[in-house]
């Protein structure tokens, strides 16, 4: 596949096809004129390609009289969050999210750590199609230089939440198996855990970048984990995605409880100590509805993708929030999706619980979630055939803030049309998977007819 995936925080495609030096480098020479010669944070994933786009995106920066902020191999939330921290134009990170190992990105941030929104994203796009980049002369080229403390000022952070009680947690001396993905995970997840007290047990630590398995966090890449915490008779077991925004959990059984059981076990422990609005994409699930109502708290929605989530957790104020793809944002660390944050809410609600991981899931309302798609072979189709689906389903119960929503009583089905791709991506809900597949079915039949 020889695309480029361009989205409005950044790019993404095949190193090598898609994804050359010449295209990293004219996109890094946008953001640096974009940024007018301001400070940049500049982290990236553990891809094996991440050395070769790092000189490419340096190059580029520097050139345009951009001072670089080198985090080296750091997770997006640590990025982020340092962005910020430093007083910086903007930050770049060098990752392709859950792609698999050929993939590779840049999602660029603005100056408080951000993702870019739909007018600072096309701001820059319009920079680099026009070429018109500032570029400096010798004597006014960027300057670069190492920050080796994002990493602690992260778990710092972190760590600093009130609701959390280290030495409670440290008490418990939980067994951990732990997943990186040999992702950037890696160089804060250990941290992290050993300041909590775990006892763990590492798969795929060392951050080099080469996945041994789809790195994706969905139950059905987890079955080494599941495994390995039966056999090491773990409390818990952890995965994250190579840039460590996600966070999937396994139960004592080995059993993964699915990425959307992430954020509601984030709400129900948060919730329960700070009431509050909650803020969630349109395909996450509705268990977040029901422990809002639960604690007497109400759940604002916005269309996928983590900028909307976190712009419009600034506006109203929200307590807690993110995506159910297994993305928890903690306003109190930094507004975007942090496996950091997941982990440490996680082990807290367990050592306050006393009881195992299954039970706790458990006494959650329970749902199954149903994700097909369907290839388009031109992505403006995608607008036709979702107009026609609004005619169809007018005597449903409608929501259409992204793409159209059917609701039911206790289930939904949603097709959207894919921000990067064109796909329509079909998703349903309900309390069995029967019920969810079917819904999807329905759908997807009415769709290709």
């Amino acid at each position: 596949m020889s695309q480029l995936m361009i989205s409005i925080s950044g790019i993404r495609g095949v190193v090598g096809e898609g994804l050359t030096p010449e295209v990293a480098l004219t996109f890094a020479q946008a953001f640096g004129t974009y940024c007018k010669t301001g400070k940049v944070v500049l982290g990236r994933d553990s891809r094996v390609s991440g050395p070769m786009l790092h000189g490419a995106v340096t190059a580029g920066l520097l050139a345009t009289g951009c001072e670089v902020v080198d985090l080296g191999i750091a997770s997006t939330p640590t990025t982020q969050l340092a962005t910020e921290k430093q007083h910086a134009a903007g930050g770049i990170i060098l990752t392709a999210s859950h792609n698999p190992v050929m993939w590779n990105g840049m999602k660029l941030l603005a100056h408080d750590g951000l993702f870019l929104d739909g007018e600072e994203g096309a701001k820059v796009n319009a920079i680099r199609a026009s070429r018109a980049f500032a570029l400096k002369t010798w004597d006014q080229l960027g300057a670069l230089r190492a920050y080796n403390n994002a990493v602690s000022d992260h778990l710092q952070a972190v760590l600093s939440l009130p609701y959390l009680n280290v030495e409670q947690i440290r008490r418990r001396r939980f067994k951990v198996v732990a997943d990186c993905v040999n992702g950037a995970g890696g160089v804060i997840v250990p941290q992290l855990l050993d300041s909590l007290g775990c006892d763990v047990t590492y798969l795929n630590l060392e951050p080099h970048g080469r996945f041994p398995r789809n790195p994706e966090p969905t139950p059905e890449n987890l079955t080494e984990l599941g495994r390995a915490v039966q056999e090491h008779r773990a409390d818990i077991g952890l995965a994250v995605d190579p840039d460590a925004d996600r966070l999937a959990l396994v139960s004592e059984k080995g059993k993964p409880l699915g990425e959307e059981y992430t954020l509601a076990l984030a709400v129900d422990f948060f919730l329960r100590r700070k009431k509050g609005k909650v803020a969630v994409n349109a395909s996450t699930s509705r268990v977040i509805d029901d422990l809002a109502e639960k604690h007497g708290c109400t759940v604002e929605r916005t269309k996928v993708g983590e900028i909307n989530v976190a712009k419009r957790m600034r506006e109203i104020g929200a307590v807690i929030g993110g995506e159910g793809n297994g993305g928890v944002i903690s306003p109190e660390v930094h507004l975007g999706r942090d496996s950091l944050v997941g982990i440490a809410f996680m082990l807290q609600h367990l050592a306050e619980f006393q009881g195992p991981l299954s039970e706790l899931h458990h006494a959650l309302p329970q749902y199954v979630m149903c994700r097909k798609k369907l290839e388009l072979d031109d992505q403006q189709k995608a607008k036709a055939v979702l107009q026609k689906l609004q005619d169809v389903y007018a005597h449903e119960q409608l929501d259409l803030l992204d793409g159209i929503k059917i609701l039911h009583e206790r289930s939904w089905v949603q097709v959207r049309a894919s921000n990067t791709e064109p796909i329509l991506r079909i998703m349903s809900e309900a309390p069995t998977a029967e019920a969810a597949e079917q819904l999807c079915d329905e759908l997807m039949r009415v769709v290709q007819n």
